[in-house]
């Protein structure tokens, strides 16, 4: 088979890790008689320095054409710490998602048995974790009517959604639990949001239509609490955008890095791939950031965009072999015990399979 795919390094250690996802999925590919034509792209960034917008059109034009898309990171602290800077790399990311109809996060959260101990939570809350968050994308608070008014004193941000938004994202919820263990938490905050009050009103109506999957109802807070202290008790979540984007954070921690946890992000035209990381700019250069997340995401990607299961189990396989053997960056290296660069990791990482 062959594939085009696009390539957006993005900023900081982006370039660093994707590099990396590539050569792998390279050897994936020539393992598995593929082809990938890599189709690189700015956005973030290096596209403001570049073009002046974070994602320029030239840019959407080959995400439209790729059959996938894998994803680094963006973000600059020239950007971060100037709040009134009226271009943000951040926004490209918003506006690919709008314009790629991207309006799913999903979020995987595993457990790894040769890193059980690196998680800050206790070895016997965590064992057997394995859930899933679809995280509405193009939606909500991010996207609502936002301003100041009052000689600038006082400030807003608006949380919009439409039925339709919800049922989309609800109805990937439930085909994933179908596949699962049939389990699926819807989280909101309906006590107290009427967009919340709506989200549970039009999940509840489509029960019916998915009377194998068990659906339950809670509020964020109390899921923010019990994913630190149950998070085995989960398998499928659904939740709106600003929900998600704090809660898939805070899950993220489960497996003792976020450098090890992939994602993507699905909906109307081509996905994407990404780690779950942000752009990490103290370790810019330093060949020092794990790679894994996006290799993984890349296994996601060979798995679900293009169906190759046998392609992406190979990955996974390498990359918890890497892990068993300690062949891992600092971020993840037992103490006293060698720790590899970047390059070091990928290049371990294809001679193994």
């Amino acid at each position: 088979m062959k594939f085009n795919i696009a390539l957006l390094a993005g900023d900081g250690i982006g370039p660093e890790v994707i590099n990396e996802a590539v050569k792998v999925s390279d050897a994936i590919a020539k393992k598995f008689n593929h082809e990938i034509n890599w189709m690189p792209a700015l956005t973030g960034a290096c596209a403001i320095d570049a073009v002046g917008v974070p994602y320029p059109d030239e840019t959407h034009e080959i995400c439209m054409k790729a059959d996938a898309v894998l994803f680094g990171a963006i973000g600059h602290p020239k950007y971060d710490n100037d709040p009134k800077a009226t271009v943000r790399p951040e926004q490209g990311l918003l506006l690919m998602r709008k314009k790629l109809g991207l309006f799913a996060n999903v979020r995987p959260t595993f457990t790894f048995p040769s890193l059980i101990d690196n998680s800050p939570l206790k070895k016997e809350r965590i064992e057997g974790t394995d859930l899933i968050f679809l995280r509405e994308l193009t939606g909500g608070i991010y996207f609502g009517e936002k301003g100041r008014k009052d000689d600038g004193e006082t400030a807003y941000d608006t949380c919009t959604y439409t039925r339709a938004e919800v049922q989309r994202l609800a109805k990937k919820g439930f085909e994933l639990a179908m596949t699962r263990t049939k389990k699926l938490c819807c989280v909101d905050k309906a006590n107290v949001m009427e967009t919340s009050r709506l989200w549970r009103e039009t999940v509840q109506a489509m029960e019916r239509d998915y009377p194998e999957v068990t659906v339950s109802y809670e509020f964020v807070d109390a899921v923010a609490m019990r994913l630190v202290q149950w998070p085995n008790s989960y398998d499928v979540l659904i939740t709106e955008n600003l929900f998600g984007d704090i809660l898939t954070d805070e899950a993220s921690v489960i497996s003792g890095s976020m450098g090890l946890m992939p994602s993507a992000s699905v909906g109307e035209h081509t996905s994407l791939y990404e780690p779950i990381h942000g752009s990490y700019p103290q370790a810019t250069g330093l060949n020092i950031a794990n790679p894994l997340a996006t290799v993984l995401s890349a296994a996601m990607m060979f798995e679900d965009a293009f169906g190759l299961k046998a392609e992406a189990a190979a990955i996974r396989a390498v990359v918890n072999k890497s892990l068993e053997q300690g062949i891992v960056t600092e971020d993840l290296a037992a103490k006293d015990s060698k720790t590899y660069k970047t390059s070091e990791v990928g290049d371990w990482l294809v001679a193994n399979l």
